[in-house]
C-alpha cells in the first residue's frame, strides 16, 4: 500500500453564521512537502477556512485530518503544539523587542521555555547563534539590534516568517504574506518563502496572481465558500469558472 503523502485533509468542511454558509463542504488535501495556494475573490470563504484550520473557529459540518489525527475538536493552542503555525498571527511581533528578541522569544517558545525573561542573560543568550541564523535566511540580519517597531514593512514581514520558522512547524499558514507591500518587497518576499519552503509544507492564503503562479503545486480556487477548482497554475488560469469567478472581480 502506498504512503498516504497528504499532511493535512478536510471532509465537508462547512460554517455557517447565522444562516449563511461562508464555507460550504470543502474538501482539500495539502500534500506534504508543498506550497498550496488558497485563492479566490473576496468572501470566497479563505480567512473563513484559515481560521476553521488553526481552531479559531469551529465548524458547524466536517472534519479536519492533520498527520492522520482528527483534530476538529482541538483548540488553537492544541493543534499549534502538534506543529500547525499560521504565519503573521501568532509570529511576531513585540515592537519594543529587537528583531533577535522576537526570534528568540519563538525559540524559546518551540523548546517550551515561553516568555522565561527572568532568566539569566547568559542563559537567554544561548538562543541568539540559532536566531542570528535565521534573520540571515531572511535577509535582515543587519538589523538584529533594531526594535521590532522601527523596522519597515517588508522588514517586519520578514522577521514574522523568522519566527514562524523558529517554531519548527509541521505545516505553515501564511495569510496574505505580500498584502500591502511594493513590488521590490513582494518580489523579495515571495523569494524568502520559496527558499523556506524547502522541505517544509506551506498553505497560504495569496492575492497576488505572480506569486501564485510562482510559487504554488497546487492550487486551489473558492467561489461564495465552495471549491470551484483546482491544479496547477496552468490548469487554473485556462479554466473558464476561474476567469469569471476570480479573475473577473478582482485585478491580478
Amino acid at each position: 500500500m502506498a504512503v498516504d503523502d497528504a499532511i493535512l485533509e478536510t471532509e465537508g468542511l462547512s460554517k455557517e453564521f447565522r444562516g449563511f454558509l461562508a464555507v460550504k463542504n470543502v474538501h482539500l488535501r495539502i500534500r506534504r512537502g508543498t506550497i498550496h495556494a488558497l485563492i479566490g475573490p473576496n468572501g470566497a470563504g479563505k480567512t473563513t477556512c484559515f481560521n476553521l484550520l488553526t481552531k479559531f473557529l469551529q465548524p458547524t459540518a466536517g472534519r479536519i485530518r492533520f498527520e492522520g489525527r482528527d483534530i476538529t475538536a482541538l483548540r488553537p493552542a492544541q493543534v499549534a503544539k502538534l506543529g500547525i503555525v499560521r504565519s503573521f498571527q501568532i509570529s511576531a511581533v513585540f515592537g519594543h523587542l529587537t528583531a533577535l528578541e522576537n526570534v528568540r522569544v519563538a525559540l524559546q517558545r518551540e523548546r517550551g521555555e515561553s516568555f522565561d525573561f527572568w532568566r539569566s542573560h547568559s542563559v537567554l543568550r544561548a538562543y541568539d547563534g540559532r536566531a542570528r541564523e535565521l534573520l540571515a535566511a531572511v535577509g535582515i540580519e543587519a538589523m538584529a539590534e533594531v526594535p521590532a517597531a522601527e523596522l519597515a514593512y517588508g522588514q517586519k514581514r520578514a522577521l514574522e516568517l523568522a519566527t514562524t520558522i523558529a517554531l519548527e512547524p509541521a505545516l505553515m499558514l501564511l495569510d496574505e504574506p505580500t498584502a500591502g507591500m511594493g513590488r521590490e518587497d513582494v518580489g523579495r518576499i515571495a523569494a524568502l518563502i520559496k527558499q523556506v519552503a524547502k522541505g517544509r509544507t506551506v498553505l497560504m492564503v495569496e492575492h497576488n496572481l505572480a506569486v501564485v503562479a510562482d510559487l504554488s503545486d497546487t492550487i486551489t480556487v473558492l467561489a461564495r465558500g465552495e471549491v470551484l477548482a483546482e491544479g496547477d497554475y496552468a490548469q487554473i488560469s485556462a479554466d473558464p469558472r476561474v476567469r469569471e469567478a476570480y479573475l473577473g472581480s478582482e485585478e491580478g
